[in-house]
């Protein structure tokens, strides 16, 4: 008996101090996908938190030149991932996972203050539909001659970037990717939120995507959703350590499960 006692005792001791039993459902694998006007830049303040908790994380840099061409960048990189992923999306690259997120390595979306149409939407429409404080303020928003939006830079600020020092937001200004007009009208082919599980964050105080309409893409795709009050557009960059928390929370909640069950 003592020597039964004393293996019982040994296992509870080994499982008690093994980290890969309480980390073995963790997915390791993140990718981050930025919006319009913007890169992947903007990302590197949530790049650094996830890398320091031990997380792989590979940051999309789209092309903005045309829809299929930014999920065929986003794919190219699920590609070279070599497990489970958590896809996750700022802005417009919300449109952008909602495609791209039906490739086999993803186990779960996280959208920051993004758009998640369904298929045959595109985010123009929907945006119309409940509109954000652009509307409002049409000399926020420019075109070239050759179709490529963005905004206005003098504006830029205090529509994107509110909640960031003054001098950063203004160098985001200077340098914002022009954006082709098409992406924004491209209709959903896919959506991946339908058959896996989603996590969503509401920029309470978002003037590009209006927060009712990112709290009507969450509620609508079953997400784990959370408001951050007083966050601008710019919150991936504003307040990384929540944006980092909730895209840990999906990398748990995930498990890196393939069968792709929405909660």
């Amino acid at each position: 008996m003592k020597f039964r006692s004393k293996l019982v005792l040994a296992a509870s001791a080994l499982l008690a101090t093994t980290p890969a039993v309480a980390s073995a459902e963790t997915v390791k694998n993140i990718v981050l996908v930025h919006g319009a006007w913007a890169d992947g830049s903007g990302w590197k303040p949530v790049f650094d938190i996830l890398t320091r908790k031990g997380y792989h994380v590979t940051i999309v840099q789209e092309p903005l030149t045309d829809f299929h061409a930014d999920v065929a960048a986003t794919t190219r990189i699920l590609a070279a991932q070599d497990g489970p992923t958590i896809l996750v999306a700022h802005s417009y690259g919300g449109s952008v996972i909602t495609v791209a997120g039906m490739d086999s390595h993803v186990v779960g979306l996280v959208y920051v203050a993004a758009h998640a149409p369904d298929v045959g939407e595109n985010e123009a429409a929907m945006g119309a539909k409940t509109p954000s404080a652009l509307k409002n303020s049409p000399a926020a928003t420019q075109k070239t001659a050759d179709g490529f939006t963005y905004l206005t830079r003098s504006m830029f600020p205090a529509f994107f970037a509110a909640d960031l020092p003054r001098e950063q937001a203004v160098f985001e200004a200077q340098s914002q990717v022009l954006t082709a007009a098409s992406v924004f009208t491209t209709p959903m082919t896919a959506a991946a939120w339908r058959s896996k599980p989603s996590w969503g964050i509401i920029a309470g105080s978002d003037k590009i995507i209006s927060p009712e309409l990112e709290a009507f893409y969450y509620r609508r795709a079953n997400s784990h959703t959370s408001t951050l009050v007083g966050a601008s557009h710019s919150v991936y960059e504003s307040r990384p350590n929540e944006v980092a928390a909730v895209i840990e929370a999906a990398a748990k909640g995930a498990s890196g499960k393939t069968n792709d069950a929405r909660p």
